[in-house]
Parts: structure tokens; C-alpha cells; sequence
């Protein structure tokens, strides 16, 4: 941290006790994230979907991988989701940098990334101010905090930021850099001619290589522009890149990836990192108070989204720690006070490429800012980076849940299996899918691993039970290679029985140090499993496929249960709170698949036993 950010942070300290007498945002629950969980022990979004957009790769891809993808920016278009992220060879900062765009039509599938802005010479000569680095084949890195803006009249248009970083300790985003450009999206996913949209100072249409926005033939273009430039709640969201003293942007100071809502009564919400909020009652122009960390607020210095969300409440979604893990989410009635803490991603993929400055977990949230889109679902979506290197996205349910009324029977051959699929939280890479497919006559939920360092996963809520029992049908199409993990785990996450479809066609179950053999399973036969759990004896009794029933022991108590967890593999507790930050080596074999895996989940019903 800079010695600009410890000022700023000391002031944010000292002046937080006035907040208390303010008309402020506040968090007023009493749940905590507890930091040596991935998944921090929250309970869950009911429905939470995270996908996968884009896995890097330093070879084999459509458009040659670098392995820094960060800072992922959302849009609702034309029928689309659209994603923008930067992109560097290795880590941040570290030039040259580029800006990329992906865009899928539900969601879940995604066209490969295409760059948005490439690769930028500096001038030879250019020295910064304040520094005595010379740019000699040099090239500049991307820095932005906002990714899209949509016309008045329909068009969207990508927004990047190129900065300059001549050496150690140099960064892109200290208003002294080259200048902000934008161009046109197509709705075939074809982009128009990059222009200038502002510059810094000591760059203009005499020493840089795109043109100005005023050149352009297109008066509408030059219109919506305008407009981004004259309106204080999409600039507020410059003032890192733009230059300190730039007029159009109404309070310049060093509050980083702002943020925003309407309340009912027209007043603005601003949010920054460190959960830093002030209130705006003229459309941003003029803010009430200094931003100051909005009580009971967990953040340190990743990214934090607020939005209204389709119901007329507000959400706010964000890491809720000084880690950035778990990604958990807040909900508000009236978008001052919220009440709850609720997990939307509790898992964190393994870092297979070393660089600087790349923090673990799910980070950098972004959601679709006011006037760039309204999903037809009416759900709430985000964008986030794993790791600042592969690229994910998050469907969250609105009237966001953390519980549900009734017990399960989910039957994915009939025809209403993609509403059942919607009721089950799932973690889905590129290398291991997770979805509703048709495999021959049937169909089913189909968990997918070909990944040596991630997996397939997916949960489903049902009534928190002491006393529960669960008929669980599905069929693995391998036993030589891969395994399956299913959990009874409770609201925090925490299981109590585990049992495990092994690489050898057996089905163990955890009984403390060692697994116990409870029976085998053939390739492509469907296996039914009948299982009746007592919390409070600490016992289950189990049959397989009708057999003899087998009393087994929980190897961890709880008091309830109210999760089934199938997993393509076994749970992660890499990184913790003691890990070093920085990993500067890479895992490998990341560029290679395994052998897939597929388990085929045909019915689950839960219900209390007889």
C-alpha cells in the first residue's frame, strides 16, 4: 500500500465514528465470514449459478492467452451479456496490456474472447512526471474502472483506459497516463474504429495513434460521447486514470472503482473499495459527505457492487473480509440498511500461473451499472475474475432465498428440468460442466471434469433437518479414473457424512482417518442410493440399489442438515489466511485435460423419515 492509500485509510479511520449520525448505508446483521473457509461458512444464495467465461491459456486458444485476466466490467444487449476484461502476459501492471470482449446469449455458453484494444506503443522519450524512466519500445498497460456505456438512442460502445508503467513501483492509474478510448458493438460482436474519448495531459491528436472522437463522421457517435463526458455518475468512475484536476469530474480524489444506485426518493448511493460510501441527492455532482466506510461493512481493497435489483430491493455483493474470498452478497429493502450475508462463490480455483500481484480468490465484483441493460430473467448478474486469471460470472435468483419451504423431488427426465436446474447452486468451469443434457433417451443433471486443477459442483438446499432422509439416483460413466464426492453438509457448509465414488468402481463412505467400503458401482448402470440420516445419534443407515441396509457413523457432528454437495473431486483448503500473497511459480500440466469424467444425477428427493 502507498503512502496516499495509508493517509487516506487513516482518515477513513478517524473520521468513521461520524457516520453513525449520518443517513448512510449500514450493515446491520450479525453474521461474520470466517476467513478459514473458503466459503467463509455462509449461508447460501438459494439458486446461486457460477460460471466459467474464460480459462487461461498460454497456448491453444482462439486468441493467443495471457495469464492476467482482471477486472471484468458486465452489459445486458441486443438479447446478449457482454464482458469486458484487461488482460497481461503474466501479472499486473506489467506491460504490455490489452483490453478483451466475450458475449453469450444465456449466460452460460460464451464465444471466445476477442481483443478490444490491442497492444499501445508509447512515444519513445516519454518520461513520466515525477519519474526518471525513459519509454524506449515501450508499451502501455489497461486500467479501467468502467467498461461500457449505451447510447441514448441504442448503441453500446467498450470503454478502456491505456496507462503507462515505465518501472518498479510505477502504476497506471496516477492520471498520468495516455488517454481513455471507446468503440462501437456490434451486435454481431463486431467492433467499430477505436477513438480517443478523452486524453491526459501531454497527449492529443498530435502524438498518439487513434483518432480524436470529434473526427468522426458519425454525429450520433460523437453524441453519445458527449454524453458519457457530461454526466458526473459515469465519470465518477474515471477519476483513477483521468487527470487530477480534470473539471468533469466532480469529486477528485483518490476513492478508487466507484459504484452506484437510486434509492426510492432519487437520491444516489456511491460505493468504493473499503466499502467506502457517501450519498448524492443531484444526480452526483455534489456528494453530502466525504466517502467514509459504511458501518459494519467488512471490505478491505477489492471491489464492492451495489445495485437495485428486479424486486425493488437492493443488493450489494462483494468480499467480505481483508481476502478476497468468499464472494458473498448483502440484500436491503430500503438500499440503506442491510441485513443478511449470503454466499454466491465459496470456491477458489487453483492459481496455475504465478505473476505479481495476483490475489487469490473470486474478486474485482462488477454487476450491469444503470443504463447498460436489464436482463430478460429479471436475476442478478455479476462478473468477477478467479485468481486476477480466468474470468467468471454469477447468476443470483431474485427474490434472492437462504432457505426453501419444501422438501426436494427433483426429477430431471421430466419435462420441467431446467426450473429444477435454476433450484441448485452450482459451480461450473470451462473443463467442468455443469447442466441439464439430453444423454440418449433421458435427461439429466450432468457433472463434467476434465480440469487437473478445478471441478465440477453442484448443491442442492433443502428443509434444515435433524432427521432426513434422501434418494439420490445417478449414474457414472466411468470407473477407472475420477471420483465423486457427495456430502450432507449443514446451512455453514459443514458435512457430516461423505461418501465417494472411487476410481476403482467402489463406493466408500468417511468414517473418521479411513474410508469404508459400503458396496461398487458399474459404468453406465445407474446407482441408487437410499440413505436416512440421524444428526442427533450421529448415525446413518445406507442402501444401495435395494440392498441390505448398513448402519454407518457421521465422522463429523452437526446439528441439522440442509445441503447435498456433489463435488468431481476433493474439497480445497488452499489458500488460507497464512498463505503468501504473491505466488511466483506455475503449476504443471495447466495447459493439459484429463480424461473426462461424467456422472449423470437423474432424481433426488429428500424428505423427514418415517
Amino acid at each position: 500500500m502507498n503512502k496516499g492509500s495509508v493517509g487516506l485509510m487513516a482518515m477513513i479511520f478517524a473520521c468513521s465514528v461520524a457516520l453513525t449520525a449520518q443517513d448512510t448505508v449500514r450493515y446491520s446483521g450479525q453474521v461474520r465470514s470466517n476467513v478459514d473457509y473458503h466459503h467463509g461458512q455462509l449461508v447460501a444464495a438459494v439458486g446461486a449459478h457460477n460460471i466459467q467465461t474464460m480459462r487461461a491459456l498460454r497456448t491453444g486458444s482462439d486468441v493467443p492467452s495471457w495469464t492476467y485476466n482482471h477486472a471484468p466490467m458486465m452489459a445486458y444487449w441486443k438479447g446478449r451479456y457482454w464482458v469486458s476484461y484487461l488482460s497481461n502476459p503474466v501479472g499486473e501492471h506489467v506491460p504490455p496490456g490489452r483490453t478483451l470482449l466475450q458475449s453469450s446469449v444465456d449466460g452460460y455458453v460464451w464465444s471466445s474472447p476477442v481483443v478490444a484494444f490491442p497492444p499501445y506503443r508509447i512515444p519513445d522519450g516519454h518520461v513520466k512526471t515525477g519519474r526518471s524512466d525513459t519509454a524506449r519500445n515501450a508499451y502501455a498497460v489497461m486500467h479501467q474502472r468502467i467498461g461500457f456505456h449505451t447510447s441514448a438512442s441504442g448503441r453500446l460502445f467498450v470503454l478502456g483506459f491505456y496507462g503507462i508503467v515505465l518501472g518498479a513501483k510505477d502504476d497506471p492509474n496516477d492520471g498520468n497516463g495516455i488517454g481513455r478510448v471507446i468503440r462501437e458493438v456490434k451486435p454481431d460482436g463486431g467492433m467499430g474504429e477505436i477513438y480517443f474519448l478523452r486524453y491526459n495531459k501531454g497527449f492529443g491528436a498530435h502524438n498518439t495513434s487513434y483518432p480524436f472522437y470529434h473526427h468522426s463522421k458519425d454525429k450520433d457517435f460523437i453524441t453519445a460521447c458527449e454524453s458519457f463526458l457530461s454526466d458526473p455518475l459515469q465519470m465518477m468512475q474515471t477519476v483513477e486514470e483521468a487527470d487530477r484536476d480534470d473539471p468533469l469530474i466532480p469529486l477528485r480524489r483518490d476513492y478508487k472503482a466507484f459504484s452506484h444506485y437510486r434509492l426510492d426518493d432519487g437520491r444516489v448511493v456511491g460505493l468504493w473499495k473499503h466499502a467506502l460510501t457517501s450519498m448524492s441527492a443531484d444526480g452526483g455532482k455534489t456528494w453530502q459527505y466525504l466517502p467514509l466506510r459504511a458501518p459494519g461493512f467488512v471490505n478491505a481493497n477489492a471491489k464492492i457492487w451495489g445495485q437495485r435489483t428486479s424486486d425493488g430491493k437492493f443488493a450489494t455483493v462483494y468480499n467480505p473480509a481483508e481476502f478476497r474470498w468468499p464472494l458473498a452478497l448483502s440484500v436491503s429493502t430500503n438500499g440503506l440498511v442491510y441485513t443478511n450475508l449470503l454466499l454466491v462463490n465459496g470456491e477458489i480455483t487453483s492459481m496455475r500461473y504465478g505473476g505479481a500481484y495476483k490475489s487469490y480468490g473470486p474478486q474485482y465484483v462488477r454487476g450491469i451499472q444503470p443504463g447498460d441493460g436489464v436482463p430478460a430473467d429479471g436475476n442478478m448478474w455479476v462478473t468477477y475474475s478467479m485468481n486476477k486469471e480466468d474470468i467468471w460470472v454469477s447468476r443470483i435468483p431474485v427474490p434472492i432465498h437462504d432457505r426453501v419451504d419444501a422438501h426436494v423431488d427433483d426429477r430431471f427426465a421430466s419435462s420441467n428440468a431446467s426450473i429444477l436446474f435454476n433450484q441448485w447452486n452450482i459451480f461450473s468451469p470451462l473443463w467442468c460442466r455443469v447442466g441439464i443434457d439430453r444423454i440418449g433417451d433421458s435427461t439429466a443433471l450432468v457433472l463434467r471434469d476434465a480440469d487437473p486443477f478445478d471441478h465440477a459442483k453442484a448443491d442442492r438446499i433443502f428443509p434444515s433437518s435433524g432427521r432426513v432422509r434422501m434418494e439420490l439416483s445417478l449414474t457414472a460413466d466411468q470407473t477407472d479414473h475420477g471420483s465423486l464426492e457427495i456430502e450432507l453438509t449443514d446451512v455453514h457448509g459443514m458435512p457430516t457424512l461423505r461418501l465417494i465414488l472411487d476410481s476403482t468402481g467402489k463406493i466408500l463412505t468417511k468414517q473418521g482417518y479411513r474410508n469404508k467400503s459400503v458396496g461398487s458401482y458399474v459404468k453406465g448402470r445407474s446407482i441408487n442410493i437410499d440413505l436416512t440420516l440421524d444428526a442427533a445419534s450421529r448415525f446413518y443407515t445406507l442402501s444401495i440399489d435395494g440392498g441390505k441396509s448398513s448402519n454407518n457413523l457421521c465422522f463429523q457432528p452437526v446439528a441439522e442438515v440442509s445441503r447435498l454437495v456433489l463435488r468431481t473431486g476433493t474439497v480445497r483448503r488452499f489458500p488460507d489466511a497464512d498463505t503468501p500473497t504473491d505466488q511466483d511459480y506455475d503449476l504443471p500440466g495447466a495447459e493439459n485435460k484429463y480424461k473426462e469424467v461424467r456422472y449423470l444425477i437423474h432424481s433426488l428427493r429428500t424428505s423427514v423419515p418415517k
